[in-house]
């Protein structure tokens, strides 16, 4: 059986923390898999390189921070195979471009275009476990990239599309997919199983778990995913194709993201052109626009509002700014301090009137909604960041999603 184990940063953040993933490693070896492990930086490596790179200079190039945050992969995945060697365990660490990780040439963003998984192969029936960096590759032109946050999920994943892994194991601080986030609701519940969609919505919509991109290639492939804890032998959470039975729960989680910026562009000239070229500025910049509203001023002109990560702020303003002109509207205006508080659940595509029960619980708690936005089995609302908890908290109670521990 070929596994693929990820291990992310609070996994691998000290000496201690490395030797004890070595010994579950050779766990594995032991029982006769053959084992891929995919290491993230160790804790906070990858924060405090890029505080030193703000230190030398506020707009550093990307391809100089791909080139200093790679670094941080490269000590864990030599760390953790000492700790194998270690332990009588033949393992060789890989480096992302060593591991024939190749991806497009968006520096920070890059994304996995393909896999020769000719060397891995070869230590792999060489019996050895091979340690490979998350999160990096290296472009056709030999250029290294990052491939932003939560790569090493998707580091994982792809790899395990590409090697036909039997199973993929995302191991993390938690010990598995939560109806929401424990830290802001003590009695959310650990679910045993998720469909990929439900987990796609999720993790799109703020869940910190998985990374989009990691479930989106596990739907793609069916790859089998388990998310468990690497600190004790719980078992996790199972993510695989939907189930054709009927869902017990009509909504499955609660997710948030707490950094939402909305973006008002007013007088833009209503036409499909103007429009088109609106987004594809912003695509060019590989900006992700979530909620878009649209509402008519007269005849000829519209008001556009949309929403954005804050990550994203800068260069969106940057851009529409440099293209007032061409694009031909009057103003625009950035509002920060904005949440997104989003029910998903596959149930809501059978049962009607959830959207309704949704707004009815924020509007009972006070709770102002600036946006929505719907798919088959999501809504989602843009509110005021400082009523994020209030509005999880009673989204996840209202929707019976509850232990007694935090059920009123």
């Amino acid at each position: 059986m070929l596994i693929v184990q990820k291990y992310g940063g609070t996994s691998v953040g000290s000496v201690e923390r490395i030797k004890a993933v070595a010994d579950r490693i050779k766990k594995t070896v032991d029982l006769g898999h053959q084992c891929v492990v995919i290491v993230s930086a160790m804790g906070d490596t990858t924060d405090n390189l890029v505080d030193l790179a703000k230190q030398i200079t506020s707009r550093p190039s990307q391809r100089e921070m791909d080139m200093l945050l790679t670094t941080g992969e490269q000590v864990s995945i030599a760390l953790l195979s000492m700790a194998l060697q270690d332990r009588g365990v033949a393992a060789t660490s890989m480096t992302g471009w060593q591991a024939g990780i190749r991806t497009d040439e968006v520096h920070g963003k890059a994304r996995i275009e393909a896999i020769d998984t000719e060397k891995i192969w070869r230590l792999l029936d060489a019996g050895h476990v091979v340690i490979v960096a998350g999160f990096q590759g290296v472009t056709e032109a030999g250029e290294i990239t990052t491939l932003g946050r939560g790569g090493s999920d998707t580091t994982a994943v792809a790899l395990a599309a590409a090697l036909k892994a039997d199973l993929c194991e995302i191991y993390t601080d938690v010990t598995g997919v939560f109806t929401t986030d424990p830290r802001v609701v003590p009695g959310a519940r650990k679910l045993s199983v998720v469909s990929y969609d439900e987990m796609l919505e999720m993790a799109i919509l703020g869940a910190g778990v998985l990374h989009p991109r990691s479930v989106e290639c596990a739907k793609l492939y069916g790859v089998k995913l388990v998310v468990r804890s690497s600190f004790t032998d719980e078992e996790g959470t199972i993510i695989q194709e939907g189930s054709a039975m009927e869902k017990p729960l009509v909504v499955t989680g609660v997710a948030f993201d707490e950094d939402v910026v909305k973006v008002q562009v007013d007088g833009l000239p209503n036409n499909s052109d103007s429009l088109a070229r609106l987004f594809s500025l912003l695509a060019e910049k590989h900006i992700n626009v979530d909620v878009i509203v649209q509402s008519q001023r007269g005849e000829n002109e519209v008001n556009l509002a949309f929403s954005i990560s804050e990550d994203d702020r800068q260069t969106a303003e940057e851009t529409l700014k440099a293209h007032q002109a061409e694009l031909g509207f009057r103003a625009v205006d950035f509002e920060s301090g904005l949440a997104k508080v989003s029910i998903v659940g596959a149930g809501m595509m059978t049962n009607p009137g959830v959207a309704a029960m949704c707004f009815r619980f924020l509007s009972e708690a006070g709770i102002p909604i600036k946006m929505v936005t719907t798919s088959e089995i999501k809504v989602s609302c843009v509110i005021p960041r400082n009523w994020m908890e209030t509005a999880v908290n009673r989204l996840h109670e209202g929707f019976g999603l509850c232990t007694e521990s935090c059920a009123s």
